[in-house]
């Protein structure tokens, strides 16, 4: 892998109907109907719409053998009507769904953590090597019929790791881990290539950014060792919806496209699947403007791993660097000093000088010509000025810099003057290999000097910035890149919010925590309740509990699991009825829907974690 130069990843080719997946082909996109998948009519409408919208693959969720065979009467609806997209069905708990759909559609997701496994209990057991092997031989037993199906039918499989549903048996020799997600992929995996099947698709999906990237970088690396090379799924599980789910999405599945990493995408959003589409062609099309871009000549520094959640060690100056929260640094040298009371930037650029409007409140930052050493102000440098530096007796001083204006002149006074932060620029193409090139640079000369990441847009859509920025900048702070923030745009979106941007990008990169996350699916046939309304009503109630993770899950397949980073979980027990979660524990079972929101709150009031709102 290449950290500083663009290209994608070369995958072996697996079929899938008439719209082949990996190899040279193009990035997929795709989404997943959230009908009743025994509802004919609204499930082929909803497949032509999504088709529309500019799916290549459309997913129907199947959880019994009944919904399986359904899906024949849905696809002839479809192909009636002219539309050869291939159909998926989405398996859960039921390999005789499986079987009966791999005779009808043209590709199965089945998850190794429950095709044969119980549902996960979250207790721990212990296996012996005798015992391990035995309940390997089970899956053997469950997986091969299913792969006889999908060779006669030419049927693809995807074999979908979620971090929310790992076995109790991968638990308990991996713990709830990115290795552990690895290894309940490769046991499916080697049982395929045993049986002679290689139309196969995998992903490592989770709604935590970082275990999804180092998820996704670790099976890469174990298949390049068995010499394997099979495409990839992205995806983030229960993103959210609106700013939230977009940008998190971003982050995480944007990450991985920046190095050529990915096949097929679903950015998955709790909104009507055809507005995931949009979102998804958006980011592709973004990454994609870097193929062939001018090189970025670089040499990686040898302590850095992309499997390692560690952050960069760096010096602290103020409030930045060290083991501080990372910073955001508004840009209001334009004058306009109106803020968000909730996101409150730690800093703001003024420009040439300090205006009589400016917050004195909030430290500002101003170009050195015009900075008279203000109480709360500090200096910005560049590189026409960066000698000036010496002898500046300012607390902290911030030094604007770009990878191609680094030399060894510089190296040698940061590591000599530890009051200087980088606010660091790119107008490369590939400005996320530029940034990391200046970062491995800095690493390989054993200078600790923090790092703020800048970029600047000009988008007039606020959907256009929050994908690209949270691309950008995510992928940094998952390679454990940079002590804030500061995103600049020219275009008609406000300076309010785009300090939400920052803030909201600063926690999907799961490095600083601003606001209530929610933790939330994106519909699909198995959901017990309007997810799009009970989210805005949790929302609603919920929404000041800043320090706080609340999950609302559409049913009980990865609902515990993949909520257990959540404080709180709201989730689909049966038509009507929710049970209601403490992290992974479910405290109470069968609430009538109508009462459960407000259930919610006094199970958050009773272990103390309630704050009235702000008037």
């Amino acid at each position: 892998m290449n950290y500083f130069n663009y290209k994608r990843r070369l995958s072996s080719e697996t079929r899938i109907g008439d719209t082949p997946l990996g190899g040279s082909n193009p990035v997929r996109i795709q989404s997943m109907t959230n009908t009743n998948t025994n509802d004919t009519e609204a499930s082929a409408e909803q497949v032509i719409r999504i088709v529309k919208a500019g799916a290549d693959y459309v997913r129907l969720t199947a959880q019994g053998v009944r919904e399986a065979e359904n899906l024949r009467n849905i696809k002839e609806v479809v192909r009636a009507q002219g539309y050869n997209t291939p159909l998926i069905a989405d398996i859960h708990f039921n390999p005789r769904a499986a079987e009966a759909a791999a005779k009808i559609v043209e590709k199965v997701r089945i998850n190794p953590g429950n095709f044969v496994d119980r549902v996960k209990t979250f207790e721990t057991f212990e296996y012996t090597d005798e015992e391990y092997a035995q309940e390997i031989e089970k899956i053997r037993a469950k997986l091969i019929p299913l792969l006889d199906i999908c060779k006669e039918h030419k049927t693809a499989i995807r074999i979908g790791v979620n971090h929310g549903s790992l076995s109790d048996r991968i638990m308990s020799r991996y713990g709830d881990t990115p290795e552990g997600m690895v290894e309940s992929c490769m046991e499916f995996l080697h049982i395929c290539i045993a049986e002679g099947f290689r139309d196969i698709v995998i992903s490592m999906k989770t709604s935590n950014t970082v275990v999804m990237s180092k998820a996704v970088r670790l099976l890469i690396a174990r298949m390049e060792k068995e010499d394997l090379n099979f495409p990839l799924h992205l995806g983030v599980t229960e993103a959210g919806d609106g700013e939230d789910g977009r940008i998190k999405s971003a982050v995480g599945i944007g990450s991985l496209l920046s190095d050529g990493i990915g096949d097929t995408i679903r950015v998955s959003l709790s909104e009507d699947p055809e507005y995931e589409v949009p979102v998804a062609r958006k980011l592709v099309a973004y990454i994609g403007r870097k193929e062939d871009h001018p090189e970025i000549v670089a040499e990686a520094c040898d302590r850095f791993s992309p499997f390692s959640t560690d952050r960069r060690e760096t010096y602290t100056v103020g409030n930045i660097g060290g083991d501080s929260l990372p910073v955001v640094i508004s840009d209001r040298s334009q004058g306009n000093f109106e803020f968000n009371v909730h996101f409150l930037p730690d800093y703001l650029y003024v420009g040439k000088e300090l205006p009589l409007s400016a917050p004195r409140a909030i430290p500002s930052i101003i170009d050195l010509d015009g900075w008279k050493g203000e109480k709360n102000t500090y200096p910005l440098f560049d590189k026409p000025n960066w000698e000036k530096i010496r002898g500046n007796d300012a607390a902290i001083k911030f030094l604007r810099l770009s990878y191609p204006e680094l030399d060894n002149n510089i190296i040698s006074l940061l590591k000599a003057d530890k009051s200087i932060v980088i606010i660091l620029t790119t107008n490369h193409i590939n400005g996320v290999g530029e940034q990391r090139a200046f970062i491995h640079t800095l690493m390989n000369n054993d200078c600790d000097t923090p790092v703020i990441p800048n970029r600047r847009y000009e988008e007039n859509e606020t959907e256009d910035l929050q994908i690209k920025a949270a691309t950008d900048f995510g992928t940094l702070y998952l390679d454990g890149f940079g002590n804030g923030i500061m995103l600049e745009n020219k275009g008609n979106i406000s300076l309010k919010n785009i300090d939400a941007y920052m803030f909201g990008i600063l926690q999907a990169s799961r490095i600083r925590t601003s606001k209530t996350e929610y933790i939330s699916c994106p519909s699909c046939g198995r959901t017990l309740f309007d997810l799009q309304t009970t989210v805005a009503l949790v929302k609603g109630a919920t929404s000041h509990l800043k320090h706080l993770k609340i999950g609302v899950m559409g049913c009980i397949v990865n609902g515990p699991g993949e909520m257990a980073d959540a404080d709180y979980g709201y989730v689909g027990a049966e038509k009507g009825k929710i049970s209601l979660y403490k992290k992974k524990h479910l405290i109470e079972k069968n609430i009538a829907s109508e009462e459960a929101v407000e259930r919610l709150v006094q199970l958050i009031k009773d272990n103390g974690d309630w704050m009235e709102p702000e008037n």
